[in-house]
């Protein structure tokens, strides 16, 4: 029973599972087309489109890459996480859904602690293009106040469950007092049951390195934490601050 929820948990968190989209609903990708500078067009053709609504898929420091990780459900690694991060002295971002924020109280706290961001993923991982303003509102300004409340912590950073936005949700969310930060790098690493080869997924990710990245990542991933250590010292090694 444990691990058919797990399943059904992982897959309803990939997206495998979708809500019923408005016509305006998009689904964000950064693509595989790269400029000469190896970002994806992908991500620089969306923040020229929706930056005006404090959307943004890559960071403006170009000496820059972020580490962003997805808190869906947990799956045991994001100690091992935690604790890679802290030895490579490390700062990256935690998008908590509610269920993970009231379930994981002693890994939240210590993400707090050791000068992590949480980031907001939504109460309950909805498609935010499939609500109405109040429920919009509701999705983002619930947990908003529950971490505040719980961990005496104000979240500003809001990442849309699955991708999918529009124009008028991102605005609306921008209006909550939010930025909201997408990726201009994601791979296929959440589920659990088909995890990539650590050496393959290392190279892509180093591969993909750009200027201002925003990695997307998943803590559920065994591969990611393998290989997390050795893809921060491969990224500062060529140059990036991580």
């Amino acid at each position: 029973m444990k691990r058919l929820v797990s399943i059904l948990l992982g897959a309803i968190l990939s997206c495998t599972l979708l809500l019923p989209m408005n016509a305006l609903a998009l689904g964000y990708g950064q693509g595989i087309q790269r400029d000469a500078a190896n970002c994806p067009t992908g991500a620089v053709e969306f923040e020229a489109q929706y930056g005006q609504f404090g959307a943004y898929a890559m960071t403006p420091d170009k000496s820059r890459i972020i580490l962003t990780f997805d808190q869906g459900y947990e799956n045991g690694y994001t100690a091992q996480i935690l604790d890679t991060l802290k030895e490579k002295n490390v700062s990256a971002v935690f998008f908590l859904t509610g269920d993970y924020a009231k379930r994981e109280s002693d890994l939240v706290e210590r993400m707090i602690a050791e000068g992590h961001t949480l980031g907001n993923h939504g109460m309950t991982h909805a498609a935010i293009p499939t609500l109405s303003p109040a429920q919009l509102e509701d999705e983002v300004m619930s947990l908003h106040k529950y971490v505040l409340d719980t961990y005496g912590y104000e979240m500003q950073y809001f990442r849309p469950p699955c991708g999918e936005y529009d124009a008028a949700s991102l605005e609306l969310v921008q209006g909550l007092g939010y930025q909201t930060v997408f990726w201009s790098y994601a791979y296929v690493d959440w589920n659990p049951d088909a995890q990539p080869h650590p050496q393959s997924a290392l190279l892509g990710l180093t591969d993909a390195a750009h200027g201002g990245a925003i990695y997307l990542l998943h803590s559920v991933s065994k591969t990611n934490a393998e290989i997390l250590g050795s893809l921060i010292d491969n990224l500062r090694a060529i140059g990036y601050t991580v």
